[in-house]
């Protein structure tokens, strides 16, 4: 009887916890943001997601080892954030 209990009570949690992380990012999404108005205006959303996509595949291509990787995905982090802060004063 403890166990099925104790399933319901943490089905109960799963539930509330859901709930509250949709309310949370229904709250984060509806917040102004660089992103937000580069997809809002569609001019820089193609020049992002080409980004993290040309990303993904040096990632695959480079050699294993940390370094590589983070000064990959650095220069993306700072490529996009300069093309985001530039489409957002325009």
């Amino acid at each position: 009887m403890s166990d099925s209990l104790n399933a319901q009570m943490r089905d109960e949690i799963d539930d509330q916890v859901a709930e509250a992380f949709d309310a949370y990012l229904a709250g984060r999404l509806a917040e102004p943001g660089p992103l937000r108005t580069a997809l809002a205006t569609r001019r820089s959303a193609g020049v992002v997601l080409g980004t993290i996509s040309l990303g993904t595949l040096a990632t695959a291509l480079a050699p294993a080892t940390v370094p590589v990787v983070c000064w990959i995905w650095g220069a993306i982090a700072f490529v996009d954030t300069a093309w985001l802060l530039t489409a957002r004063r325009h």
